[in-house]
């Protein structure tokens, strides 16, 4: 005879999970929430009093192989606040309000206090970001993940009045380029970052290039929201785009909210970048091109301003506690 646990999958460690998590998800419940942690859908009232024309903006995305710096650093407190404030980014630089937040957690063997620290994130993002976090899954495959591995993925939706959706169309020539300082590597280029960085230190190591911070610190840093700075710009209406710098880097991104008769020129001697990406682009040996295209430099956010605008939206920044930088500007195409 061979029982479910024998096969790899611990229900009542499944269970005793859930037990941990719900308490601290019930604490994200914004007035919208409408059922508890537990059934098979999860419900949320939309009060669309101040929306006209209400457009549902939903975005989903993954931490990738963050979670493996965690599991080596043995630190799972950070992920998931990762992986909220990416996905709300997402849906902000959009013109959307972040409403929930649903989480799948895959993993090897299902740890209870490991899904704890993970969910714990997960609580403190949606907090901060007034998203609640409605629901999740767990799921426990020790033939599909191995024993300490763990993935994450979350699924946002947001909403926006059609009038004020901020997609890049009314970007054009002689705009500005503002940026706003990441917080580290974010959740992009890991592969990359881990690949080089392993080969020579421990997660424990500190490099003198890190002026104190271990790697697994410098790596694990969280991955910052710019929502207040993004309604700030927005509400002021000062943005003609904003792109949230992932994957593909700056040009990968900015080009997403520039027109195909505009271009992006970035000034990458305008600002100083973090030790850390010297010190990966410099023990790799790594081409700047390739540093480019897969991270972001420092530069977690930038919005496109017009240049009548740029006092003003650098004011209004730094009134919210930024440090914006211009980064560039948008020349014809070709130009």
């Amino acid at each position: 005879m061979t029982t479910y646990k024998e096969a790899g999958v611990d229900v009542e460690a499944g269970e005793e999970a859930v037990d941990r998590i719900r308490p601290m998800a019930q604490e994200t419940f914004t007035p919208g929430v409408m059922a508890d942690i537990g059934a098979f859908g999860s419900f949320f009232e939309l009060d669309l009093g101040a929306v006209d024309q209400p457009v549902l903006v939903s975005s989903i995305d993954g931490v990738g192989t963050k979670g493996k710096v965690a599991a080596r650093a043995e630190r799972y407190d950070t992920v998931g606040q990762d992986l909220v404030n990416h996905c709300v980014n997402d849906v902000a630089v959009c013109g959307a309000e972040p409403l929930y937040f649903l989480d799948y957690v895959g993993t090897g063997t299902l740890d209870p206090g490991v899904a704890e620290q993970v969910v714990t994130g997960f609580a403190t993002a949606c907090n901060e970001n007034d998203c609640a976090l409605v629901g999740g899954e767990m799921a426990e495959m020790t033939d599909v993940y191995r024993d300490g591995d763990f993935d994450l993925v979350g699924t946002i939706l947001g909403v926006v009045d059609k009038a004020d959706i901020v997609d890049g169309s009314d970007v054009a020539p002689g705009d500005v380029l503002l940026g706003l300082p990441s917080t580290g590597i974010h959740t992009n280029g890991y592969t990359l970052a881990r690949t080089v960085l392993f080969d020579e230190y421990d997660v424990n190591d500190t490099p003198d290039a890190l002026a104190g911070e271990t790697v697994g610190e410098a790596l694990l840093r969280v991955h910052r929201s710019y929502l207040e700075a993004i309604q700030g710009l927005v509400d002021a209406g000062l943005a003609q785009g904003i792109a949230h710098i992932t994957g593909g880097g700056l040009p990968g991104n900015v080009s997403r909210v520039v027109p195909d008769d505009c271009a992006a020129a970035i000034d990458y001697d305008a600002w100083t970048r973090p030790p850390l990406f010297e010190l990966i682009q410099d023990l790799g040996d790594v081409p700047e091109a390739d540093m480019r295209q897969t991270f972001n430099l420092g530069m977690g956010l930038v919005a496109v301003v017009r240049e009548d605008n740029l006092s003003d939206a650098r004011a209004r920044l730094s009134d919210l506690g930024e440090a914006p930088v211009k980064i560039g500007e948008v020349p014809e195409a070709g130009a």
